[in-house]
């Protein structure tokens, strides 16, 4: 598959490896795909800090600007301000530090014959409708999370002045419409796409990777060998997800039948790790991207709970993993979210959207005390996800629409 051969692509994304988590993870395989296609990809982007929300060794001690190069790749980062507590004035700060380094790093890249920017950052598509414009190529946008909407939902705002987000949907809107083509990665986000901007879209979803899953293993990590009923949650540690809910939950589950297993970080961590004194929730670090999948696997069933607001601007990436380990998944959300669709097609667990600690306690429950139903819904999810969203076809297709751009 060479669709791409002898074309240079600039990727603009605040997160790229060795990132191996949520966009990071997602935007690395997205270059390698279009290495594989015959391309070489000029990457514009920060230095690895997510989720810790801390910038990683050794790159904590590089200069400000870092150039690495190999044969099909050149990575250009940008030591931007990472906030330990992450208010929101502070995320802006951080917005615009990586703006202002990404704008020098894009002057460093002469030759381009598209441009791909991935949002979040807004800014990161800004940019790339100036490289291209100066280029004379087309930008793709690809849409992992609607930031504005997010941070209004999510509540990370605060107590900004409404006046303040109608004026950055107003700039987003402007950026949008300078596209070639925009993705995002669910059919609700392409709806709200259509209010946001005219310009042509194209679904793209976010993919797992199901051989990964069938690998046995024998050597499970320490904190998932309990004898109990083991819920796990894994994944950012954020604000779009329900912690109130969540501790509300862990006092009402039978402590002495059940463990609550949080594999994580995130600007939510340690307010979670200062508000939980329940003896069954144990809490650990994020694992390896190639441990996750002995980690999902290994875990009886999963929980996630979506703060009520969050509707049609995220697609939680870490359910595909959830559900490719062949356990049932208990989620909490909007009833409108299209979560919601997936775990009802799927028939891999349940999907609550009355925000019932009792109804989520009693699914659990049944859960525990009935294997069968685990294994059957565990079974579904799987097979759900195989279909649905496997890397090589999602990806796959995605260069066959790339190369249509640039012939």
């Amino acid at each position: 598959m060479e669709e791409l051969h002898s074309k240079t692509i600039t990727f603009i994304s605040l997160n790229y490896a060795p990132e191996d988590t949520a966009i990071g993870l997602y935007s690395t395989q997205m270059v390698e795909a279009l290495i594989t296609a015959g391309a070489h990809v000029n990457v514009v982007t920060a230095m690895p800090y997510y989720p810790q929300w801390k910038i990683q060794e050794p790159y904590d001690k590089h200069s400000s600007y870092v150039k690495e190069d190999s044969k099909s790749v050149t990575v250009y980062r940008y030591k931007q301000y990472v906030p330990e507590s992450p208010s929101f004035l502070k995320r802006v700060l951080h917005i615009l530090s990586f703006t202002y380094g990404s704008w020098h790093n894009l002057k460093k890249i002469d030759c381009c014959d598209l441009v791909i920017s991935i949002i979040p950052f807004t800014t990161s598509a800004y940019l790339g409708n100036r490289h291209a414009k100066k280029r004379k190529t087309p930008h793709w946008i690809h849409i992992q999370d609607f930031e504005f909407d997010a941070a209004l939902q999510s509540g990370v705002s605060g107590s900004s002045k409404k006046w303040v987000f109608e004026q950055l949907f107003r700039i987003e809107s402007k950026i949008l419409k300078k596209a070639s083509i925009i993705s995002t990665i669910s059919h609700l986000m392409i709806d709200k796409l259509a209010s946001k901007t005219n310009t042509l879209t194209y679904y793209l979803p976010n993919w797992i990777e199901p051989a990964k899953f069938d690998i046995p293993y024998t050597d499970p990590h320490s904190f998932l060998t309990s004898e109990k009923f083991k819920l796990l949650y894994s994944g950012n540690v954020g604000d779009k997800q329900d912690w109130e809910f969540f501790l509300a939950f862990a006092k009402a589950i039978p402590q002495k039948d059940l463990d609550i297993i949080v594999v994580g970080a995130g600007s939510k961590m340690n307010w979670l790790k200062q508000n939980t004194d329940y003896e069954n929730i144990h809490f650990h670090d994020p694992v390896p991207y190639d441990q996750l999948p002995q980690l999902l696997s290994s875990a009886d069933a999963h929980i996630l709970f979506q703060k009520y607001d969050v509707v049609d601007t995220v697609m939680p990436s870490k359910l595909l993993g959830m559900m490719a380990s062949g356990k049932p998944s208990l989620v909490l959300g909007n009833p409108a979210s299209e979560v919601r669709n997936v775990i009802e097609d799927s028939e891999g667990g349940k999907y609550l959207s009355n925000y019932s600690v009792n109804d989520a306690v009693e699914i659990i429950k049944q859960w525990e005390s009935d294997q069968a139903i685990c294994e059957h819904m565990g079974k579904q999810a799987k097979s759900y996800v195989i279909t649905n969203f496997s890397r090589s076809k999602i990806l796959d297709r995605w260069v066959d629409k790339l190369a249509s751009l640039v012939e």
